[in-house]
């Protein structure tokens, strides 16, 4: 490995070059193990702790099949399917390893007593399989998380429709919380050249699940003009569609949980912001029943703000706790795009408010490799900024995803791989040098 990672550090290796290193038999990734999916029965949700079942563990390198390419990752970055792998929640993901494990002799690689976890990653290309032309050895690539095998018709109109669509580190293995990291050809695009490794690695999933839930037409669709209210806008999913949203010529709404947070989105460039802490918005009476008095004062502070309009658009991603004042406080023919349900998967809301005023619920799940690749463009056009809070080495993955179970963490929560500190990886330090106040000024959220 420490070849690779010199030729990487160099900067300037030939791709030749990276053809001709040797690859390990092995590697460090980061894993749940199969054998301890029991071992938070009986403990609630939040008294499950990932640094209990993530493991940096040695594991064989897998083989290389037709259309992937095999990459060493530099850095990579904590998503909230990571903590859902490591609590084994909603169900064990190892069930979704085992049902791919079915499908081919070439998937049955994934289906492992072990699960190497994690969804995004920044790296450069060591090898590529047989079919694969675009990428080649010494690329400096992001990988995209939809995995796709593209047989059924169905995925041909939006690849977020095949049959056979899985989100890569999650419902497959081989992830990007690893030293190495197995991928389709079709996942990679071009690392933004002005960025670091970790900052390159950390908008992936999110910038892309919000493109696609926000701006493009299988989404929410949004225009200029359009009132968007999103929730938690300064976390890692709603910090980009809050750039979106201002970028598109939308007017953000922000929801935030306490003044540092609405700070940080302000910095962004946001103007309304909604402090739901200070406000002490209750929107559950208990366990079982909402307060609709609850979602009119939570209505009526969102048109005190934008001079008596509701929302067009309702960024939704909590779920269960948000859900009914989000259907209630959308405009007449408004849109609420769903996609996460970090607080809950069971929503609950009353249907008068969506059926008689002619509200749109739409669900909507990551992106596919066109928004993706749009959504990736902006990034490596200084349009979107990285937003990224910490960033750990991978042997602190299991506190990387505490944080953000926890919710201990602002943006995104990164974490070195291969790369032996933060900070490297600009190959355009020109322009890296335009954009470096909001560089930094994302960084420091």
């Amino acid at each position: 490995m420490k070849a690779i990672l010199d030729a990487i550090l160099a900067g300037d290796t030939p791709g030749e070059e990276y053809a001709g290193l040797a690859v390990p038999e092995s590697y460090n990734g980061v894993v749940v193990r199969k054998d301890e999916a029991a071992m938070f029965d009986g403990r609630a949700t939040k008294e499950k702790d990932p640094r209990e079942s993530l493991h940096v563990d040695e594991v064989p390198t897998p083989e290389l099949g037709p259309g992937e390419a095999l990459v060493a990752v530099m850095a990579s970055a904590v998503n909230y399917n990571t903590v859902w792998t490591s609590i084994f929640e909603p169900v064990s993901t190892f069930k979704f390893l085992e049902r791919y494990g079915r499908l081919s002799p070439l998937s049955k690689r994934h289906d492992l007593p072990y699960h190497v976890v994690g969804s995004d990653l920044a790296g450069v290309v060591l090898r590529t399989g047989p079919g694969v032309h675009a990428w080649h050895p010494g690329d400096e690539v992001v990988a995209h998380c939809l995995s796709v095998e593209l047989e059924s018709p169905d995925g041909h109109g939006d690849t977020m429709l095949d049959p056979e669509q899985r989100i890569w580190g999650f419902e497959t293995n081989f992830g990007g919380l690893a030293e190495l990291a197995l991928v389709k050809a079709n996942q990679l695009m071009p690392k933004p050249k002005h960025l670091t490794w970790e900052e390159a690695a950390a908008p992936g999933l999110v910038n892309s699940t919000a493109y696609r839930q926000l701006v493009s037409r299988n989404g929410a669709a949004m225009k200029q003009g359009d009132v968007v209210l999103i929730w938690g806008a300064s976390g890692g999913l709603g910090s980009y569609a809050t750039q979106l949203a201002l970028n598109g010529g939308a007017i953000p709404v922000c929801v935030v949980s306490s003044p540092e947070k609405a700070a940080i989105v302000r910095s962004m460039g946001a103007e309304l912001v909604i402090d739901r802490s200070a406000e002490d918005y209750r929107f559950w009476k208990d366990d079982t029943e909402q307060d609709p008095k609850e979602w009119q004062r939570f209505g009526a502070k969102i048109r005190e703000l934008t001079g008596g309009e509701d929302p067009d658009i309702v960024f939704e991603h909590p779920g269960r706790e948000t859900f009914g004042a989000s259907v209630y406080v959308a405009r007449k023919g408004g849109t609420i795009v769903t996609c996460a349900s970090t607080s809950g998967f069971l929503h609950s809301y009353d249907n008068r408010y969506l059926w008689m005023n002619l509200k749109r619920i739409v669900g909507s799940h990551f992106a596919n490799y066109r928004e993706a690749w749009e959504a990736n463009r902006l990034v490596a056009k200084g349009l979107v900024h990285p937003t990224l809070s910490r960033v750990y080495p991978l042997a602190e993955t299991g506190q990387a995803a505490y944080d953000v179970h926890r919710n201990l963490h602002q943006g995104k929560v990164g974490v070195l791989c291969l790369s032996p500190e933060a900070g490297l990886g600009v190959r355009d330090p020109a322009l890296r040098a335009r954009h470096l106040d909001a560089i930094n000024r994302f960084r420091d959220v």
